[in-house]
């Protein structure tokens, strides 16, 4: 069985969940392995200014959004 391989422009993606939950550290993972690659990034942490709000609550959302390619970004 081959697995299909599909080559993109360029891709978005965002990790979110409840603060406390790890995504900051997902994401700067993820982009510290995207950048040994070569690729030119940009990247949108978002946090909300509480510790860390009951699960599940809005403002308790916890998102990193990163967008990478392998020409530049502008």
């Amino acid at each position: 069985m081959t697995k299909q391989v599909q080559q993109l422009d360029r891709v978005i993606i965002r990790f979110a969940g409840d603060s406390g939950d790890g995504m900051q550290l997902t994401g700067d993972r993820f982009t510290q392995e995207t950048a040994a690659f070569g690729n030119d990034l940009s990247t949108l942490p978002n946090f909300p200014a509480e510790i860390r709000a009951p699960a599940g609550t809005l403002p308790g959302v916890s998102s990193f959004q990163l967008h990478f390619a392998d020409h530049d970004i502008l």
